[in-house]
């Protein structure tokens, strides 16, 4: 499918190109205190979750649920889009799994567990109507093929998932049609909350009257020829495309060729300068396209918006920072809210939006049980048990600890401690006899519900029985496998300034020391160890997923042997309590043989001198030579307070023979690689992602 525009470009750019994933949330959010926190609210559309396996699971609720937009219209002896809800769920962790369901007349919910590598490479699926493939949280990813709808297939929708790599070494390939997502003649699709990059043509192709489509909430990036709609001679695709983001694509971002309806909005395009890719031109109505373009923020793009002379092209709302070249408009066009009902988002707050909420989610509700066949087992664990917490005696417990001895030891299923609003003054320990358990704050914010307390390390403990040390100088201890926060805010208020003559300042607000800890849109604020991310012992296995939170502190906050991924989340940098500016982010005491520390999609900075703070120094626990510490930071946004050369020694061991590395990063304090700044090559990025960190478990709130 040839197509113009295009400048010409050099050979040489592209013979190398680079793997995306997306790039992390924008500092603006950090003064605005707006990451998209709970963004499955209103995300997501209606749906019921009616669909049961034989097994007796029960699909997670937006696994099944309907789509908006064009999707969402009746037409063609169709009523909406909604997939497989009315089919059973099934599990599938190989490709000849996936094709069994994927072609199959009934309808099922396909649950995509782990990475499936397609062959050959380039080979599309094909998919039959009334199907919902759904990745399992971050780990569901196609590699090296896609999926084909062909003529008359209806209700299909693709979630999820990272559909990745089928590549060919050829930037304007001719000769591979190896699409992420195509469809020919296909109606009432949805395509959402994925990440497509990286293909060898297309990474969605709406083609040959292909119609009542919405494409929405998807990361499409490094690629050449992105997203066409149309290539028919008939005026005959309705299609809806709103919130994705378009990062590193050359043309076809979208190109609309003959759509009798094409609603554009809520998009972000993005043109990143000094990188192999340059934008060839943003959104193309071509033909007799009628398309209405409202509400996206173009950043950086060449030729934002250009239109033929037979098309019509109604803009309002868009926003152009940093773009050149040709952006049009003219004729009348259609009112899309005769055909469906949707609130568009400020044009200024969609790179914000977007960037935090597009792609892949990581909590879709499968159970972590699921292993191996193809359909769940049975996922009939009792409704969770809840104890209220309200410091005013108007619940049973007045502490968070009461509720905490509360739970029974060898507890076997959830337990929600639901914590009112308040400042809870106390320290906890979840003992490791009692997995299972959530502490929640109830509140609107997460700065509502606060634990704090105010022991450092050379704190004396009120026996007699010497100091706390760093460890137990912790305000929340968690020991118990499976545990989980949200919504909270756990601190230690420890004042150095007061406490000059005290032999350890180390003041920890949250040490975990279990497996499978999810921390869910919560504040963790210190000073020096804030945040101690540890294991049960040397040789046992840890695992922490951090999202869309904020850990705040200046000497080593973030520090221990647990494999932690902090995610879309915000690490805020805090001056010394002298008022200096100077300080390590991560202090990893990996073992040899495991994951360290990786800062993914994320912003840090803060109010600190510039060039002050390291990204990380390798910290050898006790001396111990074996140790081998990691942590990456990638595509994450790093201010101008990170040093050019951001790594350091510690403890008479060079930070040279450990794991330090970056990817991808943006901000005034990123820099390029360098024997002083290692970055990652785009193979080795392929093994540090978030399920390389997490190994199977796929965290899902509870």
């Amino acid at each position: 499918m040839s197509e113009t525009p295009a400048r010409t470009r050099a050979k040489a750019r592209h013979r190398r190109r680079r793997k995306i994933l997306a790039t992390g949330v924008p500092l603006a959010l950090v003064a605005a205190g707006a990451l998209a926190y709970g963004t499955d609210t209103g995300v997501f559309g209606p749906g019921s979750a009616r669909a049961a396996s034989a097994a007796g699971y029960t699909a997670p609720a937006w696994a099944t649920a309907g789509a908006d937009g064009f999707a969402s219209v009746d037409a063609l002896g169709q009523r909406g889009t909604y997939g497989g809800r009315d089919g059973e769920t099934v599990t599938v962790r190989t490709q000849a799994e996936l094709e069994k369901y994927a072609t199959a007349e009934e309808p099922y919910v396909i649950v995509v567990a782990g990475t499936i590598r397609v062959a050959p490479v380039g080979k599309e699926i094909k998919v039959r109507s009334d199907k919902t493939i759904v990745g399992a949280g971050t780990s569901g990813q196609i590699v090296g093929g896609g999926f084909f709808l062909g003529t008359g297939v209806h209700n299909v929708i693709i979630r999820n998932l990272t559909i990745r790599d089928s590549y060919q070494g050829v930037w304007n390939d001719k000769e591979h049609d190896f699409d992420a997502i195509q469809m020919d003649g296909a109606h009432h699709v949805w395509i959402d909350h994925n990440d497509l990059r990286h293909m060898a043509d297309g990474l969605i192709d709406v083609r040959k009257d292909s119609t009542y489509v919405t494409v929405s909430w998807n990361r499409l990036s490094d690629n050449n020829k992105t997203f066409g709609i149309g290539w028919t001679e008939n005026v005959a695709t309705d299609i809806t495309v709103h919130h994705n983001w378009f990062r590193e694509t050359e043309q076809r971002n979208p190109s609309t060729d003959n759509a009798a309806h094409a609603h554009l909005y809520n998009n972000y395009l993005e043109d990143v300068p000094g990188t192999g890719i340059t934008s060839s031109y943003g959104n193309y109505a071509r033909g007799r396209t009628s398309m209405v373009l409202e509400n996206s923020y173009f950043q950086g793009v060449n030729n934002p918006v250009i239109k033929d002379a037979t098309a019509s092209l109604v803009q309002r709302g868009n926003v152009f920072s940093g773009t050149s070249g040709r952006n049009e408009s003219g004729g009348t066009a259609f009112d899309p809210a005769r055909f469906y009902a949707y609130t568009p988002d400020r044009a200024a707050d969609v790179p914000g939006l977007v960037r935090a909420g597009a792609g892949p989610r990581t909590s879709i509700g499968v159970a972590d049980d699921q292993q191996g066949g193809t359909t769940p087992k049975t996922a009939t664990t009792k409704a969770a048990t809840t104890l209220t917490v309200a410091r005013d005696g108007t619940a049973r417990y007045r502490t968070v600890q009461a509720a905490v001895d509360a739970v029974p030891a060898g507890n076997a299923s959830r337990v929600v401690i639901a914590v009112k609003p308040g400042t809870y003054r106390e320290t906890v320990k979840v003992p490791s006899d009692k997995p299972h358990v959530t502490i929640q704050g109830t509140g609107t914010s997460r700065k509502q519900t606060v634990i704090t307390y105010d022991n450092a390390a050379g704190t004396p403990k009120p026996d007699g029985s010497g100091t706390y040390g760093t460890s137990g100088s912790a305000t929340v201890a968690v020991e118990a496998d499976d545990f989980q926060a949200r919504n909270l805010t756990i601190a230690n208020d420890f004042d150095e300034a007061a406490h000059q003559s005290l032999d350890g300042h180390q003041a920890v607000a949250l040490r975990t020391a279990a497996d499978k800890v999810f921390l869910d849109g919560v504040i963790v604020t210190g000073d020096q160890d804030t945040l101690l991310l540890d294991t049960a012992a040397k040789d046992r296995l840890s695992r922490v997923y951090m999202r869309d939170s904020y850990v705040v502190g200046n000497v080593d906050f973030i520090f221990g042997r647990a494999s932690a991924v902090i995610d879309r989340s915000v690490i805020t940098l805090k001056k010394r309590w002298n008022g200096t500016s100077a300080g390590y982010v991560t202090a990893p005491s990996t073992p040899a043989d495991r994951k360290g520390f990786l800062i993914n999609r994320s912003v840090v900075d803060g109010d600190v001198a510039a060039g002050s703070f390291h990204l990380g120094r390798t910290w050898h626990a006790g001396g111990d030579a074996a140790l081998d510490p990691q942590t990456t930071v990638r595509d994450t946004r790093l201010g101008a307070a990170i040093k050019s050369t951001p790594w350091s020694d510690m403890g008479g061991f060079s930070w040279k023979d450990d794991r330090f590395a970056e990817y991808r990063n943006s901000g005034p304090g990123a820099g390029a690689a360098g024997p002083d700044r290692p970055h990652l090559t785009d193979s080795q990025a392929a093994g540090q992602e978030i399920g390389d960190w997490l190994g199977g478990w796929v965290p899902t709130a509870s």
